[in-house]
């Protein structure tokens, strides 16, 4: 996670005062908890019919359009400068580009369930780079054993004992990988744009339509033309980007400057389950008892390395 919330798409700009709206904070929470779970499984369908870069184009065309659909409403402007662009670049990469792409790949291979799963990893991964990169960031004994109890949990996850038997290597590895870029992409944002006076919407708005260029030029590099338009697979990905990329954004948000990003957070925590039942209700993964098991201790895992020590 980051210092704003999650370990999905957001980078972590300044917090903006906090504010409530009509609906309670608690029904979005589940509301958020709900589409980010169901983006796995989005995902599994978009690969059905398209390509994974053109997947993740998709996805970030939508998102991108309600973002700037939003922005025209509050009238936002995108930032300014070729300073602040550059490093929205980097970002737009390394918190969506490359993981989006990644696990697009990866669910060609591995079921939704396991990309849901390999997701939670992020707050493991972003807890061991902070210790080394943040030098505010001070381990404890709690965060180091919740370090070590999320590994164990992935060992779980993966039947080590088994020798990863019936796990495809490479896609888990991508999915693993994608989990590594959003921790990465969090600390270097944290570096480079905080405190630049620019609000969210502007910030993630920018970041959302560099990335969508990102792979507007990779796209037609690596993959061609479908020979014709399947819609099941396309709703799913307009449904990717519009909800779990776009709007999920601008809830996840408000959430955050009405409760704060350590209650925002916890979302993570319900990710994993809700792409599981979903995988395994309406896709028809299959499940062993180790997948769940494992899940369990790599979010107690994950947990403890979020847990601020005590004064």
């Amino acid at each position: 996670m980051s210092t704003v919330a999650s370990s999905r798409t957001v980078a972590p700009h300044d917090v903006e005062p906090r504010h409530r709206t009509a609906l309670d904070w608690r029904v979005r929470f589940g509301v958020l908890s709900l589409i980010w779970g169901f983006s796995f499984l989005f995902i599994k369908v978009g690969t059905e019919g398209y390509a994974p870069f053109q997947v993740t184009f998709g996805r970030l065309l939508f998102g991108s359009a309600v973002l700037v659909a939003a922005m025209a409403v509050k009238r936002e402007r995108l930032p300014r400068g070729a300073r602040t662009w550059g490093h929205l670049a980097v970002a737009a990469f390394l918190l969506n580009a490359l993981p989006f792409s990644l696990f697009a790949y990866s669910e060609l291979t591995i079921p939704s369930t396991l990309a849901g799963i390999c997701n939670a990893t992020s707050p493991l991964w972003g807890m061991a780079l902070s210790l080394v990169a943040l030098s505010e960031d001070r381990p404890t004994r709690r965060r180091v054993a919740g370090l070590g109890i999320g590994f164990l949990g992935v060992l779980t996850v993966l039947g080590v004992w088994q020798g990863f038997h019936g796990l495809d290597a490479t896609g888990t590895a991508m999915a693993l990988l994608a989990s590594l870029s959003y921790p990465i992409g969090w600390i270097y944002v944290r570096r480079t744009l905080a405190g630049t006076g620019h609000s969210h919407l502007s910030m993630t708005g920018a970041q959302l339509l560099v990335a969508t260029v990102q792979l507007a030029v990779v796209t037609p590099l690596f993959t061609t033309l479908p020979s014709h338009v399947a819609w099941v697979p396309l709703l799913a990905i307009a449904a990717l980007g519009a909800l779990g990329t776009g709007l999920a954004m601008l809830v996840q948000y408000g959430i955050v400057a009405e409760v704060g990003p350590t209650t925002a957070q916890m979302v993570t925590y319900f990710i994993p389950v809700i792409a599981t039942a979903a995988g395994v209700a309406i896709l028809g993964e299959s499940l062993a008892w180790s997948t769940p098991v494992g899940a369990v201790i790599v979010l107690a895992g994950a947990a403890l390395t979020q847990a601020k020590p005590r004064r």
